[in-house]
């Protein structure tokens, strides 16, 4: 067989048969740097020399004592520099060799032993090599002597930095007809030349190649490729298709997305498609109207669109039932697993696009969650979910180069949201996320993404799909709603009704506060606050126990003084019997399921007695109707069926409720009930639920309780303060309060000494 350096053309002439290479031999190259190509070259020869060859990462072992002890057993330690000896030696140390195979290893033994010999090795020195050679054949590289000079070349990948002895043997190998692929991660830093044939091995020079990682491991780079080999098993060939994102925008915004598909541009190997974030308006006068004639043109064009109000619709049951999945411990089990749900029978090459975007999000997005495989698998199957609903509209009747569109009014409210647009953005659509209004931020951030920004704020939270629901403000109307901006933002003035939303903050006070405090502006009390469009509401709900001085005339006056035009007053116990008629009694367990309460079952009930209210203020009741239960502030909540008690008092309040509720503004003065308790008649379930679902509303809540008894029994905790503001006093009578004079009276000596 011919010697020396024999050059390949690409490093798959590996690959070739002996017989139909241009230079009969094998090939012996040093790879030093990495790229893309040389990795998939190196699985392939790491799988041919595991098969018929020999791998070796490291260091080849030196023979151990219990080596030498075989060798010297069994061929003795004599050593003569000739090829015949060497060559009969073979054939007693290594039987199964054929002759022809004896004679490429002993001619190039004895040539690399006639090397060292003349670079000055002693008799000694060569003879420890040949023994090390020997054994070194024998123990690691029997099965590639056993192939050489076969059509089938033997492979050997050496992966390190290579020894001066280590380098001489595989030479030795190459020489005789084994292909040699020695991989140095840190490069040529240590590496031996070799005392004969200095040029051998050839390095391979790299197109574009990078320095080895420093991570980079022959175990890796098996672990990756395998990956590989495996996703390709599941998700199949994947479809040449790549997408042209934005590159052929002209910086248009909706007049890019209007440009037809095929007019984007012209190679056939892409699909040219639009993902683009508009931050405020350009012109508050025209920008409806702009974004209904741009519906208009679009709808013209018999494109497919898909049109997303404020927030995207999350999966339902239903939905998220169709989702086949199983119980996984790896990342690329979950992803081999969940890709079985992407169908699309009509095109193979749009499924293969989707199975790409799904698998390319999907596993960026598992490298920022730091490994949480049960978070990932949620915003996966909400991703498959969103896929099913939208693919139907996005791609119906499908074919290149058509692109669909979808559009986002209002931005991307949380991470699931954002991965959806992401995976859009990788597929034949445009992605069109609007977002006027400059105090809502879109949460969506990637790196593809195109942004068009404005420095005008527009609140708009619904696409003006159809001309009967466009509005469009005059000068005038922006002109105000600007200066409501300057006026009401972050100042401590506040516009009527500005908040829609509320949270009630109970005071602590001293009982004399309570006069100061009681007929404030809400917004004057302490720890009034506004965040993020919710009010906090400081609100009193106290306990008045005994009676001062045990003067009941003054008593009676000092309560008269609290009734402001928005107040209530109940008398005596019970305002609400438990056996008083409750139309919303029976329907109570319909409107609450699995510890949920049925919000739009409630709202849409014939029964249902609040639907005259303001919007939000229906939703501001029905939040602390959830709150009252869901705290369990009342005894027996999930214990006896409580909570049924509780909706049904709460959803039957008194007309002068809801008439001081219709009309309450969160920011100024709050509706009051007074509670008054002078008998020994203990208060009921039906009045605890009644004043602690006021309390949570907004209302100011007084209980008056001249004996001091314990009124709270139906509490859970301890919701009011109780103020000692006097001796207790029983067999009280409620007085008319008509007949009640509104101020105390004055002895001539006290207006004298002006003593109240």
């Amino acid at each position: 067989m011919d010697r020396g350096n024999r050059r390949i053309q690409s490093l798959d002439d590996y690959f070739i048969g002996l017989s139909k290479r241009r230079e009969k031999g094998a090939y012996f190259y040093r790879i030093n740097r990495i790229s893309d190509e040389v990795s998939r070259f190196l699985f392939k020869y790491y799988d041919a020399a595991r098969k018929s060859g020999v791998v070796i990462e490291g260091k080849i072992a030196n023979p151990t004592e219990g080596n030498l002890a075989y060798y010297s057993e069994m061929m003795g330690m004599d050593f003569q520099m000739s090829i015949g000896f060497i060559s009969s030696s073979l054939q007693r140390w290594l039987p199964r060799m054929s002759m022809a195979q004896r004679e490429y290893v002993a001619d190039s033994m004895y040539d690399t032993l006639d090397g060292l010999k003349r670079a000055g090795k002693t008799e000694n020195m060569l003879k420890n090599a040949y023994i090390k050679f020997m054994c070194w054949l024998y123990y690691k590289f029997e099965r590639i002597v056993n192939r050489l000079g076969q059509e089938d070349v033997p492979k050997l990948l050496y992966w390190g930095s290579v020894s001066n002895y280590e380098l001489l043997l595989i030479s030795i190998l190459a020489d005789a007809g084994c292909d040699v692929v020695l991989v140095q991660p840190a490069g040529d830093l240590g590496y031996p030349k070799p005392d004969r044939n200095p040029e051998r091995p050839l390095e391979y020079e790299v197109p574009g190649g990078k320095e080895f990682p420093a991570d980079f491991s022959l175990k890796k780079l098996v672990h990756e490729a395998e990956k590989a080999e495996q996703n390709k098993k599941v998700f199949g060939d994947l479809p040449g298709l790549m997408n042209c994102t934005n590159a052929w925008m002209e910086g248009k915004g909706l007049a890019d997305i209007l440009r037809a598909p095929a007019a984007r541009g012209d190679r056939e190997d892409l699909f040219y498609n639009c993902y683009c974030r508009i931050n405020g308006v350009e012109d508050k006068l025209t920008y409806a109207n702009e974004l209904y004639q741009f519906y208009l043109s679009f709808k013209n064009e018999k494109r497919q669109l898909v049109i997303v109000n404020e927030t995207i619709p999350k999966p339902g049951p239903d939905e998220i039932m169709k989702i086949r999945r199983g119980n996984y411990k790896e990342f690329d089990q979950m992803l081999a697993g969940l890709t079985a749900n992407i169908q699309y029978p009509a095109s193979q090459m749009l499924k293969g696009l989707m199975v790409r975007a799904f698998a390319e999000v999907l596993t960026e997005e598992w490298k920022k969650n730091g490994g949480n495989l049960n978070r990932l698998m949620n915003k996966a199957v909400y991703l498959l979910c969103w896929m099913k609903r939208y693919q139907g509209q996005l791609f119906q009747n499908w074919r290149m180069p058509q692109i669909g569109c979808f559009i986002y009014m209002g931005g991307c409210r949380d991470a699931s949201e954002a991965l959806f647009m992401k995976y859009l953005a990788r597929i034949p659509v445009d992605v069109l996320i609007l977002c006027p209004n400059l105090n809502v931020q879109c949460c969506l951030e990637d790196p593809l993404l195109y942004e068009m920004n404005y420095q005008t704020s527009m609140a708009m939270d619904k696409f003006p799909e159809q001309n009967a629901g466009l509005h469009i403000g005059t000068a005038a109307y922006h002109a105000e709603r600007e200066l409501d901006s300057l006026l009401y933002e972050d100042s401590g003035m506040f516009r009527d009704q500005q908040f829609g939303k509320a949270n009630t903050v109970t005071l602590r006070t001293m009982d004399r506060e309570i006069k100061i405090l009681w007929d404030n502006d809400l917004k004057f009390r302490p720890n009034f606050s506004t965040a993020g469009g919710v009010v906090n509401l400081p609100v009193i709900f106290a306990k008045m126990s005994g009676v001062k001085d045990k003067n009941v005339e003054n008593y009676w006056i000092s309560i008269k003084q609290l009734m402001t035009p928005d107040t209530l007053v109940v008398n005596q116990a019970p305002f609400i019997s438990p056996a008083a008629p409750n139309p919303m009694k029976m329907y109570a367990a319909e409107f609450f399921k699995n510890k949920r309460l049925l919000r739009n079952k409630i709202k849409t009930h014939p029964s249902y007695q609040y639907g005259f209210l303001r919007e939000e203020m229906q939703e501001h009741i029905l939040d602390k109707l959830e709150a009252l239960i869901e705290q369990k502030l009342i005894k027996g909540t999930f214990e006896n069926g409580t909570e049924y008690t509780i909706i049904s008092v709460a959803l039957n309040l008194p007309k002068e409720v809801t008439r001081l509720i219709q009309k309450f503004d969160f920011t100024k003065k709050n509706p009051k009930l007074i509670y008054i308790n002078a008998s020994e008649i203990l208060v009921s379930l039906e009045d605890s639920i009644y004043t602690a679902f006021l309390n949570l509303l907004g209302f100011d809540v007084l209980f008056f309780i001249p004996t001091g008894y314990n009124i709270e029994r139906h509490f859970n905790k301890k919701l009011m303060e109780e103020h000692q503001i006097g001796d207790y006093v029983y067999d009280l009578q409620v007085p008319d309060w008509e007949q009640v004079p509104a101020a105390f009276h004055t002895s001539w000596r006290d207006k004298i000494f002006k003593r109240g």
